[in-house]
């Protein structure tokens, strides 16, 4: 497999407590990673590892093959990262230009306004755009070089919907030409939409790593929805084998299940007063729940 990234037992301490604890995985060329995890699982560490800003305490930690820490590997990718500042009294345009100019052959200023959705403010003072705009802006920059792969934390914090569904449309072609993405986002409809691959981190470690509809499938379960009856007591269904979970609003009652099918007989024969029955398969968000609390509790 061509890598772009790959870490072999990493760990991370920091003052004797454990960020991340031996991660080994490989990032392949080509391919859209999102790695999610609550706070503090571990995620921006092996994000800055992988970029040279940390070194592991222990283990190994490559980026295309080399040194992290190596300018030229730096040069073959592009990163947005939360915290990033720009120049003062720089337009966007003079910004985008500026980051231009430190790489042999950067993409056209056009393209990266474009990109970006920046075009009608190319004039406008940099440091004068709302946060959206701000990390659109970061944006542009990351791609300036005509990176190889984009490693970007938390990208469309503070955008609008219209710019964050067009932000996503840039990142599937980015991948569709042969490129490489990883990121990091609370924003699970996010990781869902653009990722073809996610890994989940908690307390330090790798806790799943598959397809989104995989993990779905085994951590997410089924879900039997329907509008109970008024006299439908909602306590008795915690207690049984198939119920994972139970979510009221009003009268509208959705169960995370095991076993959808078991689950159902078990309310038909009983004759329990519901109707309007839905049975769909669970999101990404329940599967990340499951595994970072209902799992990790167990654990």
């Amino acid at each position: 497999m061509d890598t772009v990234v790959e870490m072999i037992d990493a760990a991370k301490e920091f003052g004797g407590k454990q960020a991340v604890r031996g991660v080994s995985l490989a990032v392949a060329r080509g391919s859209a990673v999102a790695l999610l995890g609550p706070n503090g699982a571990g995620k921006t560490t092996s994000i800055a590892m992988m970029l040279g800003l940390l070194r592991p305490t222990h283990g190994q930690v490559r980026l295309f093959g080399g040194d992290p820490g190596s300018p030229r590997q730096h040069a073959r990718m592009g990163v947005m990262l939360q915290s990033v500042s720009v120049p003062d009294r720089l337009t966007v345009a003079e910004t985008v230009n500026l980051f231009r100019g430190f790489y042999p052959a950067p993409l056209p200023a056009e393209r990266l306004l474009t990109a970006a959705g920046l075009k009608d403010d190319a004039r406008t003072l940099a440091n004068r755009l709302s946060g959206g705009k701000m990390r659109r802006l970061q944006f542009a920059l990351a791609l300036a070089g005509d990176p190889e792969a984009l490693f970007l934390d938390e990208p469309t914090v503070g955008m609008d919907v219209t710019s964050r569904r067009q932000f996503w449309d840039e990142l599937r072609g980015f991948v569709a030409s042969g490129k490489t993405l990883l990121l990091t986002t609370h924003d699970l409809q996010e990781a869902d939409m653009v990722a073809d691959r996610v890994i989940v981190m908690n307390e330090g470690k790798v806790v799943a790593d598959d397809t989104p509809e995989r993990i779905k499938s085994e951590f997410g379960g089924r879900q039997i929805s329907f509008v109970a009856g008024s006299g439908v007591d909602l306590a008795k269904l915690d207690p049984l084998p198939e119920v994972l979970s139970v979510q009221t609003a009003g009268r509208r009652v959705t169960v995370r299940t095991t076993d959808s099918d078991a689950l159902l007989r078990r309310l038909i024969h009983g004759e329990w007063d519901i109707s309007d029955i839905q049975v769909t398969g669970a999101g990404l968000e329940d599967a990340f729940v499951r595994l970072t609390t209902e799992m990790g509790n167990r654990a």
